[in-house]
Order: structure tokens, then C-alpha cells, then sequence
């Protein structure tokens, strides 16, 4: 019975990490827009695609709520260049639609370790588990391993984030498309490789912010507990 409370602590406290983790790359992504601003002028966006700045911000705005599934197209009309056009291309719009299926599934995923956390919960409360103590002791086993793993990813990206950028997409794209011509496709120029290094950091301080709160509790609930 007790191996039994400990694999369901332990699996109540991965899905929170999950919980988490997906939680941080869409507060990253969407709680703050200026974050994007800032990023462009970083960049030397604009003078790369001759626009204005509110221009690039709404075709941001627009392509954000695509990804989050807000909008059923990814076509958004602007002035680049000097003349009112579409912004993206079918290049674009292919391998956008595949960029939401991973963002809408992680949605999922994240609704589905809700799930397991609550029906694991329930099931120690039904057992008569020692939650305080269960919880989080299981909780720092949790973030032993998965902490661990999240430091192996940082120091691989600030060693080489454009390898770990091109495994990323070899292991979630099964072509090519990801990969565009900045002479030819606006997409990539108002989106440089730095600007996803500076998010992955930013998802990084979000994820590792939490991970850190959440053990400060489960220390202090501890010691009261002791």
C-alpha cells in the first residue's frame, strides 16, 4: 500500500511540473505583448521589413491569436514594403498550422495532467495517505529529476542554442518547411533566431521560478510538519 501512495505522489507531483511547464510557455508567450515590442527594436526588425512598428505588433497580435486558436486563417493584411499585402505566405501558413497543433495539444496535455494530479489526489485522500508529508516528499523526488533534465537543456542552449533550436524541429517537423529564406519570406525576418533564444529564457525563468516556489513550499510544510 505504500508503494502505491508513493507512485501516486510522485505521479500527482510530474503532472504539476507539467501543469507548470505549459503554463509557463504560454504566459511567456502571451501575458506580455511589449515583450515582443522590445524584441523587434532589439532586432532591427523594421528597417529588415520595412514597417512601422503598430504594423508589426498587430500582425503579431493576429498571428498569436492563430496559434491559440482565436482565428480560423492565418491571413493578415498589411502595409510591408510600401503596399498593402498578406503578410504570410503558404510556406508560412503550412508550418504555422503544424507550430498550433503543438501549442493546441499541449493545451490538451496540460488539461490531462489536471486530470491525473486530481484523480491521484483523490485516490490518497480515499487511502488515508499522510498527504502533508506524501506530497512533499514526492514533490522534491519530482524536481530532482525533472530539474535536473531542465539544467542539461539551459546549459545546452547557452552553449548552442541553434543546435538545440534544429533538433527541436527535427524531432517535432517531419520536413523541411521550417527552414525559410530571409530575402524571400517576411515571417522569418520579423522572427530572428535571437527572439526565440530570448523567449526560451524567458519560459526558463517563468518554469524555473515555479519549480523553486513550489519547493520552498514543500520545505516549509515539512518543517511544520516535523
Amino acid at each position: 500500500m505504500k508503494k502505491l501512495h508513493w507512485f501516486l505522489g510522485i505521479l500527482c507531483s510530474f503532472s504539476l511540473i507539467v501543469i507548470l511547464l505549459i503554463s509557463s510557455f504560454e504566459a511567456a508567450m502571451y501575458a506580455d505583448f511589449g515583450f515582443y515590442e522590445k524584441e523587434y527594436e532589439k532586432y532591427d526588425v523594421l528597417p529588415e521589413l520595412d514597417m512601422e512598428m503598430d504594423d508589426v505588433m498587430y500582425v503579431t497580435r493576429e498571428m498569436m491569436a492563430y496559434l491559440k486558436g482565436d482565428r480560423e486563417t492565418l491571413e493578415v493584411y498589411t502595409t510591408v514594403e510600401g503596399r498593402e499585402q498578406d503578410f504570410f505566405n503558404e510556406q508560412d501558413r503550412f508550418h504555422m498550422a503544424e507550430v498550433k497543433e503543438l501549442f493546441i495539444g499541449g493545451l490538451h496535455i496540460r488539461w490531462g495532467a489536471l486530470a491525473v494530479a486530481a484523480v491521484s489526489l483523490l485516490l490518497l485522500v480515499c487511502m488515508k495517505a499522510k498527504l502533508k508529508f506524501l506530497l512533499c516528499r514526492s514533490y522534491q523526488i519530482a524536481l530532482a529529476v525533472s530539474g535536473g533534465l531542465t539544467l542539461l537543456l539551459g546549459i545546452a542552449a547557452a552553449v548552442d542554442f541553434n543546435a538545440v533550436f534544429i533538433k527541436f524541429h527535427h524531432i517535432f517537423f517531419d520536413n523541411d518547411l521550417w527552414l525559410f529564406d530571409p530575402a524571400e519570406d517576411y515571417m522569418i525576418r520579423m522572427l530572428p533566431e535571437g527572439l526565440f533564444a530570448d523567449m526560451l529564457g524567458r519560459i526558463g525563468i517563468l518554469f524555473g521560478g515555479g519549480l523553486l516556489l513550489l519547493l520552498a513550499v514543500s520545505i516549509l510544510l515539512g518543517r511544520k510538519k516535523n
